[in-house]
């Protein structure tokens, strides 16, 4: 058999068709293997605002708790979710509720901490900074504000 003397000595076309087919096959893995909820991007993207317009409500200021937070759909019919916090009384921020690291629902704040039941990722529930991984962002912040007796999108 001619196979080993081949391998042990390939011309210059067999290590080029070999580049190029490990190549090729390489990019096809990684592309199956990746997945965009899983990526970890930068911090304080603000780029995937809801789709629906501004002013449009999201909830009533007086069910976001002080202190604490709530998980309402996200308005646009995405399916994704939004974390309402409310820090002190009358300021209203907003996140996207999906965790940076593997794109778990996070859970509402507790004693100024969000954490994301997946692997443990926690946040500020101020800011939506990272404060103990293994995200490596914070959360995406969506604009709100207070609207009288409503949380609006800004």
């Amino acid at each position: 058999m001619n196979t080993p003397e081949v391998l042990a000595n390939p011309n210059r076309r067999q290590v080029l068709c070999g580049l190029v087919a490990a190549l090729v096959a390489g990019g096809a893995v990684t592309t199956a293997c990746s997945s965009p909820s899983s990526k970890d991007t930068g911090g304080g993207n603000t780029d995937q605002q809801p789709k629906a317009a501004a002013g449009t409500e999201v909830a009533k200021l007086a069910a976001v708790p002080v202190g604490g937070g709530l998980l309402v759909d996200e308005p646009g019919g995405s399916g994704s979710k939004l974390l309402l916090v409310q820090p002190s009384a009358g300021e209203v921020k907003a996140f996207s509720a999906t965790c940076p690291h593997q794109g778990v629902t996070v859970a509402a704040p507790q004693n100024g901490t969000i954490t994301c039941p997946g692997h443990g990722s926690q946040f500020t529930a101020a800011t939506g900074a990272v404060t103990r991984g293994p995200a490596t962002t914070g959360l995406t912040a969506v604009n709100v504000k207070v609207n009288g007796a409503a949380v609006v999108l800004a």
